[in-house]
């Protein structure tokens, strides 16, 4: 019966029990349950039946405290309570003065009260064998009692549980690598599955096994051979193999400072990295060391610092009159060689470069580039330097800115566009012929028939002045026709005259196709000129 049943349970097993008598006639006894096992401690209802056909003495013959909880003519009920151990029970009965006996086990279980994992080493190299002991103290019965080594919740070994107190399981395993900081643990099991109960089970505290390996490699130096003064540059140092790379320690070291390093950890790999900024020129030694436990690997670089300004550019004047020359000269330090934009470079190579340009409005806002170079241990380091180029020139105002005919329908939404280009920037305005109103320009709004006319547009800067005629149609009512018929003949007479435009502009790019080329070779002939007189 299970532990703890009410007594009102117990009494309908004893019934229960009586209704499994023998059948009379023969003579005999038996005991119910035939065998059981229960928690120590625990009680157990047991049942002594005999067949007899004639009064006599029966009962139960046990060295534990009975309690007599039930009787019939050829049965009776005893209760045993606080069953500490494994004991066998008798019914005895005098049947026709024959003594008859019928017996049973009971089997008491219970649990261990300690199971303790001893302690590991502080390290342990990886690829050893580690002997490992379980303790186990009490639990019962030790033929069902076994021990089962974990690795975090990976089974590595079952023994069964022996004899002594506590009773001692040895285990040996060859830690990895990937069992650094893993949880070992031993845990007992008490399987009476078979004698129809369950598997109890009980887990050990767990401790975490510690594992190493440094290998026999230096660590890898990333730097680069050669710095700028007062620039900040990167250097990372790493080591692949090292395990654990957490309790490893890395550092850097320049001349004989220790820099401020950032560390991380990836795996097997420790990674240090620092920015470091030198203002001294000069050979300078770069050391990194990594340590674990009692051993250590170092390395060591070297780096230049140098020093290299940009070049000096300058555009004489920086802002200058269209039609006029202006001056493009790039400067550097002795020992390095500078290159104009457009490949023109000084002759013999040298510190120096110029050249001389008649400029045009085509020239506003061009940039010139001037670069650098100095060979610096193997090496050839470049710095570049820019400057943009301003043209003063009169206000433009032409066809494809500003058209001069424009027809709109009245009501619909239009805008006009008109733009003066020029520097420094014109102001623009357009007013009608006879009334001086003004059409505004760039804002988008509906049209009225009010507005159509013909505007002179003008464009003012300091510079100058242009101006340009606009007319403005507004079909409205019966002047459509009025007005589209003329359209279409000025289409077709604009589309022959089109045609002929075509091939005099065709004509005209060929000619200034000539005149840039003989544009081209006065500046090269003119850039050789200077070059020559130019000292080194």
């Amino acid at each position: 019966m299970a532990p703890g049943a009410a007594p009102a349970a117990q009494l309908a097993l004893v019934a229960l029990l009586g209704t499994l008598l023998p059948e009379p006639g023969g003579a005999g006894i038996s005991i119910h349950p035939s065998k059981a096992i229960i928690p120590r401690g625990d009680s157990l209802t047991v049942n002594c039946s005999i067949s007899c056909d004639q009064k006599t003495t029966f009962g139960l013959e046990t060295v534990l405290t009975k309690e007599e909880v039930g009787r019939g003519d050829t049965w009776k009920a005893f209760q045993l309570r606080d069953v500490q151990e494994d004991i066998e029970l008798f019914c005895y009965s005098n049947c026709h003065k024959e003594q008859k006996i019928a017996s049973m086990n009971l089997t008491v279980y219970w649990f261990p009260e300690r199971v303790e994992l001893a302690p590991l080493p502080i390290w342990q190299p990886v690829g050893e064998e580690l002997n490992l002991s379980c303790q186990v103290s009490g639990g019962a019965p030790r033929d069902h009692l076994s021990v089962v080594l974990l690795r975090g919740e990976e089974e590595l070994g079952r023994q069964p549980v022996g004899k002594g107190e506590p009773a001692k399981v040895m285990f040996t395993v060859r830690p990895r690598r990937e069992d650094h900081g893993t949880n070992f643990s031993c845990r007992w099991e008490l399987d009476l599955r078979s004698q129809g109960l369950e598997l109890f089970q009980n887990t050990s505290a767990p401790r975490k096994l510690q594992t190493y390996v440094l290998p026999s490699t230096n660590p890898h130096l990333e730097v680069p051979p050669i710095v700028e003064v007062g620039s900040r540059w990167p250097v990372n140092c790493t080591l692949d193999g090292l395990f654990p790379a957490s309790d490893a320690n890395i550092y850097l070291v320049l001349g004989d400072q220790k820099l401020e390093s950032n560390i991380t950890y990836d795996g097997d790999s420790v990674l240090a990295k620092a920015w470091i900024e030198e203002n001294e020129e000069g050979n300078h030694s770069l050391k990194c060391s990594v340590s674990l436990g009692e051993e250590g690997r170092r390395t060591r670089e070297s780096v230049i610092v140098y020093s290299f300004p940009p070049p000096t550019l300058t555009l004489s004047p920086p802002e200058a009159s269209e039609w006029t020359t202006v001056t493009v000269e790039c400067v550097t330090r002795d020992g390095a060689v500078v290159t104009l934009k457009r490949g023109v470079s000084a002759e013999p190579l040298g510190p120096r470069a110029q050249i001389k340009l008649n400029v045009s409005a085509s020239d506003h806002r061009r940039n010139f580039s001037c670069s650098a170079a100095l060979e610096i241990a193997g090496q050839v380091v470049h710095k570049h330097q820019t400057r943009e180029l301003h043209v003063l020139y009169g206000p433009r105002l032409d066809q494809q800115d500003c058209l001069g005919n424009w027809t709109w329908q009245e009501g619909s939404e239009q805008t006009l566009k008109c733009e003066a280009w020029g520097n420094p920037i014109p102001k623009l305005n357009c007013s009608r012929k006879g009334d001086g109103a003004s059409l505004p320009i760039g804002d988008l709004r509906p049209v009225r028939r009010e507005v159509a006319g013909t505007y002179l547009c003008r464009a003012i800067s300091a510079r100058g002045r242009v101006t340009r005629e606009v007319v403005l149609n507004v079909l409205h009512g019966q002047n459509i026709l009025d007005i589209v018929i003329p359209v279409v003949a000025v289409t077709l007479i604009l589309g022959a005259l089109g045609t002929a435009g075509y091939v005099y502009n065709y004509q005209r790019k060929i000619q200034k196709y000539e005149l840039q080329k003989a544009r081209k070779a006065q500046e090269e002939a003119a850039l050789k000129l200077n070059a020559q007189s130019t000292p080194p």
